[in-house]
Protein backbone atom coordinates (compact mmCIF):
# COMPACT_ATOMS: atom_id res chain seq x y z
CA UNK A 1 0.00 0.00 0.00
CA UNK A 2 1.68 3.21 -0.90
CA UNK A 3 1.92 6.14 1.43
CA UNK A 4 -0.85 8.13 2.65
CA UNK A 5 -1.52 11.19 0.64
CA UNK A 6 1.03 14.21 0.93
CA UNK A 7 -1.80 16.42 0.26
CA UNK A 8 -3.81 15.22 3.09
CA UNK A 9 -1.21 15.16 5.83
CA UNK A 10 -1.12 18.53 5.22
CA UNK A 11 -4.75 19.38 5.87
CA UNK A 12 -4.52 17.34 8.76
CA UNK A 13 -1.39 19.49 10.15
CA UNK A 14 -2.88 22.55 9.02
CA UNK A 15 -5.92 21.66 11.17
CA UNK A 16 -3.87 20.27 14.00
CA UNK A 17 -1.62 23.96 14.06
CA UNK A 18 -5.09 25.79 14.46
CA UNK A 19 -5.90 23.95 17.47
CA UNK A 20 -9.11 22.34 14.80
CA UNK A 21 -8.55 19.45 14.57
CA UNK A 22 -11.63 16.55 15.07
CA UNK A 23 -11.36 13.44 16.96
CA UNK A 24 -14.02 11.01 18.76
CA UNK A 25 -13.90 11.85 22.61
CA UNK A 26 -14.85 9.25 25.07
CA UNK A 27 -18.43 8.71 26.82
CA UNK A 28 -18.00 10.91 30.30
CA UNK A 29 -20.17 10.92 33.19
CA UNK A 30 -20.28 14.54 33.31
CA UNK A 31 -23.85 16.87 33.71
CA UNK A 32 -25.13 16.56 29.97
CA UNK A 33 -24.73 19.92 28.63
CA UNK A 34 -24.16 19.37 25.39
CA UNK A 35 -26.18 16.52 23.74
CA UNK A 36 -29.01 17.16 21.12
CA UNK A 37 -31.57 14.77 23.24
CA UNK A 38 -33.58 17.31 24.53
CA UNK A 39 -36.34 15.48 26.31
CA UNK A 40 -34.12 12.94 27.36
CA UNK A 41 -35.75 10.37 24.84
CA UNK A 42 -32.53 8.62 23.95
CA UNK A 43 -32.52 7.48 27.57
CA UNK A 44 -36.06 6.23 27.80
CA UNK A 45 -36.43 2.56 29.36
CA UNK A 46 -40.58 2.95 28.70
CA UNK A 47 -39.99 4.10 24.77
CA UNK A 48 -37.39 1.02 24.54
CA UNK A 49 -40.37 -1.58 25.69
CA UNK A 50 -42.90 0.16 23.77
CA UNK A 51 -40.96 -0.31 20.76
CA UNK A 52 -40.11 -4.28 21.93
CA UNK A 53 -43.57 -4.37 22.76
CA UNK A 54 -44.60 -3.30 19.12
CA UNK A 55 -41.97 -5.16 16.72
CA UNK A 56 -44.02 -8.52 18.84
CA UNK A 57 -47.19 -7.42 18.30
CA UNK A 58 -46.22 -6.69 14.50
CA UNK A 59 -44.16 -10.10 14.48
CA UNK A 60 -41.63 -8.15 13.11
CA UNK A 61 -38.29 -10.18 13.85
CA UNK A 62 -36.29 -9.43 11.42
CA UNK A 63 -32.60 -7.63 12.13
CA UNK A 64 -32.45 -4.84 8.75
CA UNK A 65 -35.09 -4.14 5.96
CA UNK A 66 -33.45 -6.16 3.31
CA UNK A 67 -33.16 -3.30 0.36
CA UNK A 68 -34.27 -0.43 -0.68
CA UNK A 69 -38.46 0.70 -0.02
CA UNK A 70 -38.44 0.52 -3.59
CA UNK A 71 -37.36 -3.49 -4.08
CA UNK A 72 -37.32 -5.29 -0.54
CA UNK A 73 -36.74 -2.79 2.10
CA UNK A 74 -40.66 -1.51 2.44
CA UNK A 75 -43.22 -3.13 5.21
CA UNK A 76 -46.37 -2.35 6.69
CA UNK A 77 -44.66 -0.79 9.92
CA UNK A 78 -42.91 1.63 8.38
CA UNK A 79 -45.83 3.11 6.46
CA UNK A 80 -48.45 3.18 9.26
CA UNK A 81 -45.66 4.92 10.99
CA UNK A 82 -45.52 7.20 8.34
CA UNK A 83 -49.10 8.16 8.69
CA UNK A 84 -48.58 8.68 12.49
CA UNK A 85 -46.47 11.12 11.89
CA UNK A 86 -47.88 12.73 9.03
CA UNK A 87 -51.30 13.28 10.94
CA UNK A 88 -49.38 14.20 14.35
CA UNK A 89 -48.32 17.08 11.78
CA UNK A 90 -51.22 18.34 10.32
CA UNK A 91 -49.68 17.03 6.54
CA UNK A 92 -50.71 15.23 3.93
CA UNK A 93 -47.79 13.12 3.90
CA UNK A 94 -44.71 11.99 5.43
CA UNK A 95 -41.86 10.40 3.62
CA UNK A 96 -38.88 8.90 5.98
CA UNK A 97 -35.86 9.39 5.16
CA UNK A 98 -32.61 7.32 6.60
CA UNK A 99 -31.27 10.49 8.58
CA UNK A 100 -32.05 14.56 8.27
CA UNK A 101 -29.03 14.69 5.83
CA UNK A 102 -30.25 12.46 3.94
CA UNK A 103 -33.11 13.97 3.61
CA UNK A 104 -31.85 17.42 3.08
CA UNK A 105 -29.20 16.35 0.50
CA UNK A 106 -32.29 14.05 -1.40
CA UNK A 107 -34.55 17.12 -1.09
CA UNK A 108 -32.45 19.52 -2.84
CA UNK A 109 -30.96 17.51 -5.23
CA UNK A 110 -33.76 16.56 -6.76
CA UNK A 111 -36.91 18.83 -6.35
CA UNK A 112 -35.42 22.25 -7.69
CA UNK A 113 -34.47 22.15 -11.14
CA UNK A 114 -32.18 23.76 -13.59
CA UNK A 115 -34.27 26.83 -14.56
CA UNK A 116 -34.88 27.42 -11.15
CA UNK A 117 -33.61 29.78 -8.32
CA UNK A 118 -32.59 28.33 -4.22
CA UNK A 119 -32.49 30.88 -1.91
CA UNK A 120 -31.25 30.03 1.24
CA UNK A 121 -30.61 31.59 4.72
CA UNK A 122 -25.94 32.25 5.26
CA UNK A 123 -26.34 29.68 8.03
CA UNK A 124 -28.03 27.01 6.71
CA UNK A 125 -26.78 23.90 8.18
CA UNK A 126 -24.28 21.79 6.28
CA UNK A 127 -26.30 19.11 4.93
CA UNK A 128 -28.93 21.81 3.07
CA UNK A 129 -25.94 23.17 1.74
CA UNK A 130 -24.45 20.12 0.43
CA UNK A 131 -28.09 19.32 -1.03
CA UNK A 132 -28.07 22.73 -2.91
CA UNK A 133 -24.34 21.97 -3.85
CA UNK A 134 -25.70 18.51 -6.35
CA UNK A 135 -28.68 20.87 -7.67
CA UNK A 136 -28.65 22.20 -11.28
CA UNK A 137 -30.86 25.07 -9.84
CA UNK A 138 -28.61 28.46 -9.37
CA UNK A 139 -28.76 29.22 -5.58
CA UNK A 140 -27.95 32.31 -3.56
CA UNK A 141 -27.32 32.72 0.66
CA UNK A 142 -29.28 35.80 1.96
CA UNK A 143 -28.35 37.45 5.61
CA UNK A 144 -29.51 36.09 8.65
CA UNK A 145 -32.76 35.97 9.16
CA UNK A 146 -32.71 39.19 6.91
CA UNK A 147 -36.13 39.49 5.81
CA UNK A 148 -35.35 42.64 3.81
CA UNK A 149 -32.27 41.51 1.89
CA UNK A 150 -34.96 37.75 0.80
CA UNK A 151 -37.61 40.44 -0.52
CA UNK A 152 -34.84 42.05 -3.01
CA UNK A 153 -33.91 38.83 -3.94
CA UNK A 154 -37.46 37.41 -4.70
CA UNK A 155 -37.87 40.55 -6.70
CA UNK A 156 -34.74 40.30 -8.23
CA UNK A 157 -35.91 36.69 -9.67
CA UNK A 158 -39.34 36.95 -9.67
CA UNK A 159 -40.75 35.67 -13.50
CA UNK A 160 -42.30 33.35 -15.34
CA UNK A 161 -40.87 29.83 -15.21
CA UNK A 162 -38.48 30.23 -12.73
CA UNK A 163 -39.93 28.74 -9.40
CA UNK A 164 -38.05 30.12 -6.24
CA UNK A 165 -37.46 27.91 -3.28
CA UNK A 166 -36.76 30.03 -0.14
CA UNK A 167 -34.62 28.20 2.71
CA UNK A 168 -34.52 28.48 6.01
CA UNK A 169 -34.52 26.65 9.74
CA UNK A 170 -37.16 27.25 12.73
CA UNK A 171 -34.37 26.88 15.25
CA UNK A 172 -30.59 27.33 13.88
CA UNK A 173 -28.54 24.49 14.92
CA UNK A 174 -25.33 27.04 16.06
CA UNK A 175 -26.85 30.16 17.48
CA UNK A 176 -30.60 28.69 18.45
CA UNK A 177 -32.25 31.45 17.18
CA UNK A 178 -35.64 31.71 14.64
CA UNK A 179 -36.52 33.40 11.91
CA UNK A 180 -40.06 35.65 11.80
CA UNK A 181 -41.90 32.88 10.30
CA UNK A 182 -44.54 34.62 9.87
CA UNK A 183 -42.66 37.96 7.80
CA UNK A 184 -41.48 34.93 6.21
CA UNK A 185 -44.89 32.99 5.10
CA UNK A 186 -46.26 36.94 4.41
CA UNK A 187 -43.32 37.27 1.85
CA UNK A 188 -43.90 33.49 0.72
CA UNK A 189 -47.00 34.01 -0.33
CA UNK A 190 -46.62 37.72 -2.19
CA UNK A 191 -43.83 35.99 -4.33
CA UNK A 192 -45.23 32.79 -5.23
CA UNK A 193 -42.55 31.34 -3.46
CA UNK A 194 -42.09 27.51 -2.60
CA UNK A 195 -41.42 27.66 1.69
CA UNK A 196 -38.64 25.04 3.00
CA UNK A 197 -38.34 24.56 6.49
CA UNK A 198 -35.19 22.29 8.69
CA UNK A 199 -37.39 21.94 12.20
CA UNK A 200 -34.75 19.23 13.54
CA UNK A 201 -34.14 21.26 16.85
CA UNK A 202 -37.65 22.77 16.79
CA UNK A 203 -39.25 19.27 17.08
CA UNK A 204 -40.40 18.45 20.58
CA UNK A 205 -38.96 21.49 21.92
CA UNK A 206 -41.73 24.30 20.33
CA UNK A 207 -45.25 23.84 19.62
CA UNK A 208 -48.08 21.72 21.55
CA UNK A 209 -46.97 18.24 22.30
CA UNK A 210 -44.08 19.61 20.73
CA UNK A 211 -45.01 19.07 17.52
CA UNK A 212 -42.69 22.02 15.82
CA UNK A 213 -42.48 25.77 15.40
CA UNK A 214 -44.35 26.04 12.11
CA UNK A 215 -47.74 24.26 13.73
CA UNK A 216 -47.00 26.25 17.00
CA UNK A 217 -47.67 29.29 14.31
CA UNK A 218 -50.73 27.81 12.31
CA UNK A 219 -48.65 28.25 9.33
CA UNK A 220 -48.13 24.63 8.13
CA UNK A 221 -50.11 25.21 5.06
CA UNK A 222 -47.25 28.04 4.31
CA UNK A 223 -44.89 25.36 3.73
CA UNK A 224 -43.97 23.60 0.59
CA UNK A 225 -41.71 21.17 2.54
CA UNK A 226 -41.06 20.29 6.01
CA UNK A 227 -37.98 18.46 6.86
CA UNK A 228 -38.33 17.01 10.85
CA UNK A 229 -35.34 14.96 12.32
CA UNK A 230 -35.70 12.26 14.91
CA UNK A 231 -32.14 12.38 16.61
CA UNK A 232 -32.93 15.63 18.24
CA UNK A 233 -35.98 16.01 20.42
CA UNK A 234 -37.17 12.28 19.82
CA UNK A 235 -33.88 10.89 20.43
CA UNK A 236 -33.66 8.01 18.10
CA UNK A 237 -32.37 7.79 14.21
CA UNK A 238 -34.16 9.12 10.95
CA UNK A 239 -36.23 11.65 9.58
CA UNK A 240 -39.35 12.63 7.39
CA UNK A 241 -40.73 15.53 4.50
CA UNK A 242 -43.84 16.18 5.33
CA UNK A 243 -45.55 17.45 2.44
CA UNK A 244 -48.28 17.16 -0.46
CA UNK A 245 -49.17 13.44 -1.77
CA UNK A 246 -47.47 14.61 -4.67
CA UNK A 247 -44.47 15.85 -3.03
CA UNK A 248 -44.01 12.38 -1.60
CA UNK A 249 -44.25 10.95 -5.09
CA UNK A 250 -41.71 13.02 -6.61
CA UNK A 251 -39.48 12.17 -4.18
CA UNK A 252 -39.89 8.65 -4.40
CA UNK A 253 -39.03 8.71 -8.14
CA UNK A 254 -36.38 11.35 -8.04
CA UNK A 255 -34.74 11.18 -4.13
CA UNK A 256 -31.25 9.32 -4.71
CA UNK A 257 -30.61 9.12 -1.49
CA UNK A 258 -33.86 7.72 -0.85
CA UNK A 259 -34.39 5.57 -3.47
CA UNK A 260 -30.70 3.75 -3.55
CA UNK A 261 -30.27 3.02 0.01
CA UNK A 262 -31.36 0.73 2.05
CA UNK A 263 -34.53 1.18 4.57
CA UNK A 264 -34.52 1.77 7.94
CA UNK A 265 -34.77 -1.52 10.17
CA UNK A 266 -38.24 -2.32 11.83
CA UNK A 267 -36.78 -1.71 15.01
CA UNK A 268 -36.08 1.81 14.17
CA UNK A 269 -39.69 2.50 12.77
CA UNK A 270 -40.88 1.09 16.19
CA UNK A 271 -38.63 3.28 18.30
CA UNK A 272 -39.91 6.51 16.05
CA UNK A 273 -43.54 5.15 16.05
CA UNK A 274 -43.22 4.85 20.14
CA UNK A 275 -41.24 8.14 20.60
CA UNK A 276 -44.29 10.09 18.49
CA UNK A 277 -46.35 8.71 20.94
CA UNK A 278 -44.75 9.40 23.98
CA UNK A 279 -44.58 13.02 23.12
CA UNK A 280 -48.08 13.20 23.26
CA UNK A 281 -48.84 11.66 26.32
CA UNK A 282 -45.66 13.32 28.12
CA UNK A 283 -46.29 16.79 28.96
CA UNK A 284 -44.27 16.71 31.71
CA UNK A 285 -40.97 16.75 30.02
CA UNK A 286 -42.01 18.94 27.46
CA UNK A 287 -42.97 21.58 30.37
CA UNK A 288 -39.68 20.59 32.55
CA UNK A 289 -38.09 21.69 29.39
CA UNK A 290 -39.47 24.76 28.95
CA UNK A 291 -39.04 25.79 32.39
CA UNK A 292 -35.41 25.12 32.40
CA UNK A 293 -35.13 27.18 29.30
CA UNK A 294 -36.72 29.93 30.90
CA UNK A 295 -34.27 29.37 34.22
CA UNK A 296 -31.29 29.41 32.21
CA UNK A 297 -32.26 32.99 30.40
CA UNK A 298 -33.02 34.37 34.52
CA UNK A 299 -29.92 32.96 35.56
CA UNK A 300 -27.83 34.10 32.48
CA UNK A 301 -29.16 37.67 32.88
CA UNK A 302 -28.65 37.32 36.73
CA UNK A 303 -24.97 36.78 36.70
CA UNK A 304 -24.62 39.40 33.62
CA UNK A 305 -23.60 36.91 30.91
CA UNK A 306 -26.58 38.00 28.29
CA UNK A 307 -23.89 39.93 26.00
CA UNK A 308 -21.68 37.57 24.97
CA UNK A 309 -24.85 35.02 24.30
CA UNK A 310 -26.99 34.95 21.22
CA UNK A 311 -30.76 35.50 21.62
CA UNK A 312 -32.28 32.69 21.47
CA UNK A 313 -35.90 31.02 23.69
CA UNK A 314 -35.01 27.64 22.27
CA UNK A 315 -33.02 24.06 23.97
CA UNK A 316 -29.84 25.57 22.26
CA UNK A 317 -27.52 28.87 23.88
CA UNK A 318 -24.16 29.74 22.76
CA UNK A 319 -21.84 31.83 24.41
CA UNK A 320 -19.38 33.83 21.75
CA UNK A 321 -15.99 33.49 22.80
CA UNK A 322 -13.67 34.26 20.14
CA UNK A 323 -10.79 32.03 19.00
CA UNK A 324 -10.39 28.30 19.11
CA UNK A 325 -7.63 28.42 21.73
CA UNK A 326 -9.76 30.83 24.07
CA UNK A 327 -12.84 28.54 23.77
CA UNK A 328 -11.47 25.18 24.11
CA UNK A 329 -9.77 26.77 27.70
CA UNK A 330 -12.98 27.90 28.91
CA UNK A 331 -14.59 24.38 27.48
CA UNK A 332 -11.83 22.27 29.85
CA UNK A 333 -12.54 24.19 32.84
CA UNK A 334 -16.01 23.22 32.95
CA UNK A 335 -15.80 19.86 31.98
CA UNK A 336 -13.25 20.08 34.93
CA UNK A 337 -15.88 20.85 37.16
CA UNK A 338 -17.91 18.12 36.24
CA UNK A 339 -20.10 19.78 33.15
CA UNK A 340 -20.35 17.96 29.98
CA UNK A 341 -20.32 21.36 27.81
CA UNK A 342 -18.19 21.27 24.10
CA UNK A 343 -16.48 24.18 22.29
CA UNK A 344 -17.88 24.27 18.50
CA UNK A 345 -14.54 25.48 16.70
CA UNK A 346 -13.63 27.25 13.39
CA UNK A 347 -14.36 25.98 10.68
CA UNK A 348 -17.79 24.70 12.24
CA UNK A 349 -18.00 28.56 12.63
CA UNK A 350 -16.99 31.46 11.22
CA UNK A 351 -13.52 32.42 12.40
CA UNK A 352 -14.13 34.69 15.10
CA UNK A 353 -17.72 33.27 15.78
CA UNK A 354 -15.93 30.35 18.03
CA UNK A 355 -18.43 29.60 20.89
CA UNK A 356 -19.68 27.27 23.30
CA UNK A 357 -22.71 25.33 22.65
CA UNK A 358 -24.96 24.76 25.48
CA UNK A 359 -28.24 22.35 25.14
CA UNK A 360 -30.95 22.36 28.00
CA UNK A 361 -32.90 18.96 28.87
CA UNK A 362 -35.86 18.39 30.68
CA UNK A 363 -33.25 16.30 33.14
CA UNK A 364 -31.17 19.07 33.74
CA UNK A 365 -32.04 20.19 37.49
CA UNK A 366 -31.98 24.45 38.40
CA UNK A 367 -29.19 23.82 40.59
CA UNK A 368 -27.10 22.55 37.82
CA UNK A 369 -27.80 24.95 35.19
CA UNK A 370 -27.10 27.42 38.39
CA UNK A 371 -23.50 25.91 39.32
CA UNK A 372 -22.86 25.65 34.95
CA UNK A 373 -23.34 29.90 34.79
CA UNK A 374 -21.69 30.52 37.59
CA UNK A 375 -18.77 28.65 36.79
CA UNK A 376 -18.79 29.94 33.30
CA UNK A 377 -19.22 33.29 34.60
CA UNK A 378 -16.09 33.12 37.13
CA UNK A 379 -14.15 32.13 34.23
CA UNK A 380 -14.75 35.07 32.38
CA UNK A 381 -14.84 37.62 34.43
CA UNK A 382 -13.01 36.17 37.94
Amino acid sequence: MPDFPKKLSAKLEQRATSNALRSFKPQSNLVDFSSNDYLGFSQSETIFQKAHELLTETKNTKNGSGGSRLLTGNYALIEKTEKHIAAFHNAQSALIFNSGYDANVGFFQSVPQRSDVILFDELCHASIRDGIGLSNARSFKFGHNDVEELEKLLEKFTTDGIDIYVVTESVFSMDGDSPNLEELAKIGRTHNAFLVIDEAHALGVFGHHGNGLVQALGLENEFFARIMTFGKGLGCHGSAILGSIELQSYLINFARSFIYTTALPPHSAAVISCAYRQLEIDGESLGKLRENILHFNREKNRLGLKPIFVYSKSAIQCAVIPGNDSVRSVAKLLQEKGFDVRPILSPTVPEGQERLRICIHAFNSEDEITRLLIELSAKLFG
